[in-house]
């Protein structure tokens, strides 16, 4: 498990971006695998988001996901719902303590944000389609929708595929230079003619950056190139496998038992 040095405060909130280790599963899910869409066995699937759960202090019917689309919708969560039976939704929010709240993700981007003062979190993925659509901005604003001040959130950017692996073609390049041409700066050149190699990383850092938030950390860990460490739909994709693992990233507010 990964931690961000901006979200670690007194101890009221925990959060962990979850690597693919010390988990149940087995073959090309080996071994912390806890993508209930995948088609892994789902027993194992339970066990392993129960073990990370339990390394926040919780169990796993406190974690709530969402069933992720793409997209900028953010649901703000109260009680955790079934394993699966989420809304669909690419970013959580909640200010309920003893509750956690994640994504999964296998390349994309998965975003953490804590207001520790307000203890209000929040948890975005952010593939391409939603960096661009603004899934970051989307959460941060569910956020003060909960108490929280945009001048204390704090956000973390966990394991992700790299510029240097993530070659794109002229249908992405366009569509961001469409949006703002500044954004020319995150695509860098590619060995086929027509690509680019685009820097995800960088385009989500600038993003948050603008939003006036306290502060953004990019753990810069590239899912594609530490197999040991992380899954990734890419290098799956490019050794022609028929699955891949989803990687958790889930962030709690503890329930305080004293005064």
């Amino acid at each position: 498990m990964l931690t961000a040095d901006n979200l670690i405060d007194s101890g009221l909130i925990r959060h962990g971006f979850f690597t693919r280790q010390g988990g149940v599963s087995r073959g090309i899910y080996e071994s912390l695998n806890c993508g209930v869409g995948s088609r892994d066995n789902l027993a194992s699937v339970l066990e392993n988001r129960d073990i990370a759960m339990r390394l926040l202090g919780l169990s796993e019917s406190r974690l709530a996901t969402p069933f992720q689309v793409h997209g900028t919708t953010v649901a703000v969560v109260e009680e955790p719902w079934e394993a699966g039976q989420g809304p669909r939704a690419d970013g959580v929010v909640t200010n309920t303590p003893g509750l956690a709240i994640g994504v999964g993700t296998a390349d994309c981007a998965p975003i953490l944000f804590s207001d520790p003062d307000a203890h209000v979190v929040g948890a975005a993925h952010a593939g391409w389609r939603g960096a661009l659509a603004g899934i970051a901005e989307a959460t941060i604003e569910a956020m003060l929708g909960l108490g929280a001040r945009r001048g204390r959130i704090h956000a973390a950017i966990g394991p992700m595929i790299s510029a240097a692996n993530y070659e794109v073609g002229p249908e992405l390049i366009e569509a961001f230079v469409a949006d703002d041409g500044g954004n020319r700066r995150f695509f860098g050149p590619a060995r086929r003619p027509g690509h680019a190699m685009f820097d995800l990383p960088l385009y989500l850092v600038t993003r948050l950056q603008n939003t006036g938030i306290a502060s953004v950390e990019d753990l810069r860990r590239c899912t594609y190139a530490e197999e040991a460490l992380f899954f990734s739909y890419r290098r799956a994709t490019h050794r022609k496998e028929d699955d891949y693992g989803r990687l958790l990233s889930a962030i709690a507010i503890v329930e305080q038992t004293g005064p």
